[in-house]
């Protein structure tokens, strides 16, 4: 195969006409030419961190959805299904990701469960960690979130660092706000990235420390417009990452987006380049081409370098997209899953005040962090209920194990007028997250769940409508496209409830996440983030 294109040549800083020909899935030659050519081709764009479980699709269907995007490779973090299934999910990931030529470098997850203040569905032990990590699939210590295990030397922990180490694996980070002393220490244990930085002042701490800083932009999470200046002088130490990426979002782009945006700020290409094609195969060792000689074939031809739009995306020589179509045939994959509790009644939900004042987390729009505050509780007959005027909702979670009593709180800003919405997207344990208007409509709500066993839900007070995720409850075995379209159909109904966040799903399924500050709801109780502690519900005016 020969394709004849404007070559830009990262690693030299150039652009010129030349002629690429492939053989056995590597580059063979690349040759100069005199000839008027009119697109480029390039690397292919890594997403330097993401969970494919967050884009409700299996590893195959990502990757057919990815590769239209020009993304080639990605480094995946299977924590969520791991928090699920342990190992075993690990593994499921493994078995289908291999029946893709797309390329994903999985981490063995760090953190399973993520903290000891929640019910989770597994335990990943070090032991397991080592047996991960000898796998050739595995090329990475995943996300340290126990960043108090970190500083305060919990053995545990250290047992996990201490196995990459000696296996030389780099090591993830994901400690948000952690700055000075702390972050020194934290770098200081052999953790070489984070995602998790929202603020320039943040990053560029961690900068200065030697840490790489991966700028996150993500369907709830979006980072990008605060890092995006630190490109200029800090290229060499940042990558591109979505972090969670729904698969409505999906559709419509991916590290391409971020390429284009990077450029549009005045940033450097080659610089951009750098950072979305280059900087995760040197610090993962990825077995991912750079478009030089010998290496594989993995690159992609767009038609400008400042729209980027992708007509030909190649891995290992193969054409995989053309023109916005997805060229990699669906995968068939029987579903693996723990799911093991029985329909609600509206009583279980039921909140007896005993203060009259509340405790209220507060969603932020864009953000995975919320803030705490409180407020005066709306009694009826004894019980606490959805302030819906003054946007203050039930929200709760709802163990998927085994049969417990639901935990329940209140969440400020997601504006629903009626009905209730679900998901057993819940990081990092993944129970059954829901907000709601009453009492029956959120229990309407996770029995839809519960008869799926597992999915994303929105019931409006008479009608309900789910997107089954029979795989682990994170994911569905479907066509990537079908599932995009169905997640989206709920999305739209959420906000014709009233839901006005941008991503109200992907908003919901960290308000579960104890390890973001500030308050947060395990299936055990409301929790200080900020304070690794429990906290009352109810408190005096």
């Amino acid at each position: 195969m020969q394709i004849k294109a404007n070559l830009v040549d990262i690693l030299q800083q150039k652009i010129y006409a030349a002629q690429i020909t492939v053989q056995n899935q590597r580059i063979t030659a690349i040759e100069p030419i005199n000839e008027q050519v009119n697109n480029y081709i390039l690397p292919g764009f890594i997403d330097a961190h993401v969970h494919v479980e967050s884009s409700m699709l299996i590893p195959t269907e990502f990757a057919r959805l990815s590769v239209v995007h020009g993304t080639v490779a990605t480094v995946s973090d299977p924590h969520e299904i791991g928090n699920v299934l342990g190992i075993k999910g690990v593994e499921y990931m493994l078995d289908n990701a291999a029946k893709t030529p797309f390329k994903i470098c999985f981490g063995a997850p760090s953190c399973v469960p993520a903290t000891d203040f929640e019910t989770a569905g597994a335990t990943i032990t070090p032991a397991e960690i080592e047996i991960l990590l000898q796998k050739p699939q595995i090329g990475y210590l995943s996300e340290m979130m126990n960043y108090p295990g970190v500083l305060y030397n919990d053995p545990i922990v250290h047992q996990k660092l201490a196995i990459a180490k000696r296996l030389n694996k780099p090591i993830d980070g994901h400690a948000p706000g952690l700055m000075g002393e702390q972050a020194r220490q934290y770098i200081s244990a052999g953790i070489s990235t984070d995602h998790e930085c929202f603020t320039e002042a943040e990053a560029l701490n961690k900068l200065n420390y030697g840490m790489k800083i991966l700028v996150r932009e993500g369907s709830a999470a979006k980072n990008f417009e605060a890092l995006a200046p630190l490109l200029h002088q800090h290229w060499q130490m940042m990558m591109f990452c979505s972090d969670d990426k729904h698969p409505d979002d999906l559709i419509h782009g991916h590290i391409n987006l971020l390429v284009k945006r990077a450029l549009a700020k005045g940033v450097d290409l080659f610089k951009v380049l750098n950072v979305a094609c280059l900087n995760a195969i040197t610090h993962y060792k990825l077995d991912v081409g750079r478009l030089q000689l010998g290496d594989w074939a993995d690159f992609i031809v767009v038609d400008n370098l400042s729209d980027f739009n992708v007509l030909e995306t190649y891995i290992n020589g193969q054409l995989v997209a053309q023109n916005g179509q997805t060229l990699l045939p669906s995968v068939a994959e029987a579903p693996i899953n723990h799911f093991n509790i029985n329909h609600k009644q509206p009583s279980d939900f039921a909140l007896k005040a005993t203060h009259t004042h509340i405790r209220v987390i507060e969603a932020i729009d864009g953000e995975i962090v919320t803030k705490a505050s409180t407020a005066a509780a709306y009694i009826v007959d004894g019980y606490a209920l959805s302030d819906v005027p003054n946007d203050i909702l039930k929200i709760t979670v709802v163990n998927r194990y085994q049969n417990a009593p639901p935990a329940v709180a209140f969440i400020k800003n997601f504006g629903l007028q009626r009905g209730a919405i679900a998901s057993t997207v819940a990081h990092d344990s993944h129970n059954i997250i829901a907000v709601g208007v009453d009492d029956q409509s959120i229990c309407q709500a996770v029995n839809l769940l519960v008869d799926a066993q597992g999915g994303v839900a929105a019931f409006d007070g008479q009608t309900g409508l789910v997107l089954p995720l029979p795989v682990a409850g994170l994911m569905t075995n479907i066509d990537g496209y079908q599932a995009a379209h169905l997640y989206a159909a709920i999305d739209a109904m959420a906000k014709q409830m009233g839901a006005k966040l941008k991503a109200p799903y992907m908003a919901l399924s960290f308000m579960a996440l104890l390890v973001i500050p500030s308050l947060k709801l395990s299936d055990k109780g409301l929790f200080d983030g900020t304070r690794f502690a429990f906290e009352d519900l109810f408190v005096n005016a």
